[in-house]
């Protein structure tokens, strides 16, 4: 948990470019040292961090990270942040997360949340309106747990959680599709009009 300003972060994500890029140095730097220092001199060492510049706008930052540029996530109890799209709270099905959490599972499957594995993976954020917006997270665990205990919090405890759990009725939460066909009368900005 993290003060920004006078927002208090509850959880965030960067988008691991720092991360990537420290590890690309670190690959082609021990390749130059070990090129350099056992192999053959430094100077035709130069080859591997000549290697890693070349194919670090092509290969590292295309390939690898552009596809993971959405993963920038902050939540703070106003908003969920994704990238610069905000999702207010007031949109988001709180009483349905806490109920999942007090529950141990998610939206997307039966497994317990406590026996996800760190790798990427989409959690799914439940919405008032019974739509479900897909959010992925390289450790989607330590999301659910952080917005579990907040959903709970802001619900008013696990006894309340309960008791309106087994009083009020909504839609199930289903996933939304990431674009509509071309007959469809809608469009894929539908999928934006969750955010303000």
């Amino acid at each position: 948990m993290a003060m920004t300003g006078k927002r208090r972060v509850l959880y965030r994500q960067g988008t691991g470019f720092w991360r990537m890029t420290a590890k690309w140095v670190l690959v082609f730097g021990a390749l130059y040292l070990l090129d350099g220092g056992l192999l053959r001199t430094w100077g035709d060492a130069l080859i591997w961090p000549m290697i890693g510049i070349l194919l670090w706008v092509p290969f590292g930052i295309g390939v690898v990270w552009y596809p993971k540029k959405d993963q920038l996530v902050e939540l703070t109890a106003r908003e969920l942040r994704v990238r610069r799209k905000r999702l207010p709270m007031e949109k988001v099905n709180l009483l349905h997360v806490a109920r999942l959490w007090l529950e141990g599972r998610s939206t997307a499957d039966d497994l317990p949340v406590g026996e996800w594995r760190r790798f990427d993976r989409v959690v799914w954020v439940p919405l008032r309106d019974g739509r479900a917006f897909g959010v992925e997270f390289r450790d989607p665990a330590a999301f659910a747990k952080v917005f579990g205990a907040f959903a709970v919090a802001a619900c008013g405890g696990p006894d309340i959680v309960r008791a309106r759990a087994a009083a009020e009725t909504y839609p199930d939460p289903l996933p939304m599709r990431p674009r509509r066909s071309a007959d469809d009368a809608g469009s894929w900005l539908d999928l934006l009009d969750i955010f303000n």
